[in-house]
């Protein structure tokens, strides 16, 4: 049954992709007018998003200044400009030139803006700038337990870590890279689902409110070594294999004097160091967590349940989410 399925949708899409080929399709970056419209509204959103961050930060700074740190909102907004330089920047414009340049929009899009934009505690300022008639009616359903047995399945590491690594490997597939290079559409299905898979990947890491911890953190040690397995896989394959794995860069221009095979390994040599220096980083802050003495995490979480840690009335003491 999956075979025939997959086969069904495999022809499909060479159908699409035929078909633009017979109507001359440039797979150059500029898809025309409904490209202009996405970066229109990606710009708006990503405003929008940072606009009511403030509405909510900023009251919860005037109430406790160690609530959430300056740091951590200057992370949010950084995490969202990445968004944008990944999807709308003159980077961007090289996504359909350039393995490479295509690569590096991969990993700011999954890989480092997710990180920082959970990294700035969204929800929890997203829920203080909410009306209250809003709140009231989120809390109602939250308290249901349909919706929490939901969260918990859809933030659970073996859920996050099975989604990232489907859509890395699943887009980066010959027939699949090749629609998205093609189609606006698939584009900007292959670029949320992207962004999608990061926010997900880095939840049960960073876990920002209103999650709660359900297992030893050693487990996060585990979880960041499985994570890098995929990436591994697919850079090994682009770095060490002698043939283009994407034919469809024979019809763009080339730049910066790379061939097309030269591209491809750039491209995986980058992916490759990228991701391990990456995931590197949690990976050391929790192992030093984990060799730090007993008495001194309990320290450090009593601190932080008297000065950052304290959620203001506003905010539902404890929704299960994750």
């Amino acid at each position: 049954m999956l075979p025939a399925i997959w086969s069904w949708v495999r022809n499909r899409i060479d159908v699409k992709i035929h078909n633009d080929e017979d109507v001359g399709m440039s797979p150059h970056f500029n898809f025309g007018q409904g490209c202009g419209e996405f970066l229109v509204s990606l710009a708006l959103t990503l405003l929008l998003g940072g606009y009511r961050y403030l509405l909510g930060w900023i009251p919860l700074r005037l109430t406790s200044r160690t609530a959430i740190p300056v740091w951590r909102a200057a992370s949010c907004f950084l995490g969202l400009f990445l968004a944008w330089a990944a999807c709308g920047s003159p980077l961007a414009a090289y996504d359909h030139s350039l393995l490479t340049a295509h690569m590096i929009g991969h990993l700011l899009l999954m890989t480092v803006a997710p990180a920082l934009i959970l990294l700035g505690e969204p929800v929890r300022v997203y829920w203080i700038g909410m009306p209250l008639f809003a709140q009231h009616v989120l809390r109602r359903v939250l308290r249901r337990s349909l919706p929490r047995r939901i969260a918990r399945i859809v933030t659970s590491p073996a859920v996050c870590w099975t989604f990232s690594a489907m859509a890395l490997l699943a887009w980066h597939l010959p027939v699949l890279f090749t629609l998205g290079m093609r189609s606006e559409s698939w584009h900007v299905a292959e670029q949320i689902s992207f962004f999608s898979a990061g926010l997900l990947f880095w939840w049960p890491i960073i876990q920002p409110w209103p999650s709660a911890s359900t297992g030893p953190r050693w487990w996060m040690l585990l979880y960041l070594f499985l994570a890098t397995l995929p990436c591994d896989l697919l850079s090994g394959f682009l770095a060490f294999s002698d043939r283009v794995a994407y034919p469809v860069y024979f019809s763009t221009p080339r730049l910066f004097g790379l061939s097309v095979l030269e591209d491809q390994q750039c491209a995986a040599a980058l992916m490759w160091t990228c991701v391990t220096l990456i995931y590197l980083v949690p990976a050391a802050v929790l192992t030093l967590r984990l060799l730090a003495p007993r008495t001194s995490r309990e320290h450090e979480s009593q601190q932080s349940q008297l000065s950052g840690g304290r959620v203001p009335q506003s905010v539902p003491r404890r929704v299960e989410v994750a």
